[in-house]
C-alpha cells in the first residue's frame, strides 16, 4: 500500500510504502503544543518505509529535551511531517499530513488524564460546513 503526503506550502512531499499498525489521538501537553489543538493524530508503523520526494532539506526534526518526544516539520510553513523514532524501528506519520485517505480509524484517545480543560463534551458544540458569518459583518 502506498500513501502520499505533503506540507501545507507543498515544498515537502513524501511517500509511505506499507501499512500502518496503529492510529492514536494523543492529548498530552507536548502533543497539544505540537499541534496547537486538542490532540495530535498520529499513525504508527514498524514496517512501512518513508521516502522524501521533494524538499527533504526543508525538514527539521525536534527532539524535546532529547527525551524522545519527536516532531518533524517543514521549515517554510511549519506543517507537521513524518519522522523515524525508536532507533529507526518506528515510523510516525501525522494523519493530517497525508494527501491520500487514511486507511484506518483511530484506535483510541491516549493520555486523556492530561487533556485540555476545554476539551470536554465537544460533540455538544455546534458544527458548521464553513466559517460562520458574524452578524453585522
Amino acid at each position: 500500500m502506498k500513501h502520499s503526503g505533503s506540507c501545507l506550502c507543498g515544498a515537502v512531499t513524501f511517500e509511505v510504502t506499507g501499512s500502518f499498525e496503529q492510529f492514536y489521538l494523543c492529548h498530552c501537553e507536548r502533543c497539544r503544543k505540537d499541534t496547537g489543538s486538542a490532540h495530535a493524530a498520529n499513525l504508527f508503523s514498524s514496517t512501512a518505509s518513508l521516502q522524501w520526494l521533494s524538499g527533504e532539506s526543508l525538514v527539521k526534526t525536534f527532539n524535546y529535551k532529547s527525551e524522545g518526544h519527536i516532531k518533524s516539520f517543514c521549515t517554510e510553513c511549519g506543517s507537521a511531517l513524518p519522522n523515524i523514532q525508536m532507533d529507526g524501528t518506528l515510523l510516525v506519520v501525522p494523519a493530517g499530513s497525508l494527501d491520500t485517505d487514511v486507511p484506518l480509524r483511530p484506535q483510541g484517545h491516549i493520555f486523556c488524564s492530561r487533556k485540555a480543560n476545554w476539551d470536554d463534551r465537544l460533540e455538544d458544540v455546534g458544527s458548521f460546513e464553513e466559517l460562520p458569518v458574524q452578524e453585522g459583518a
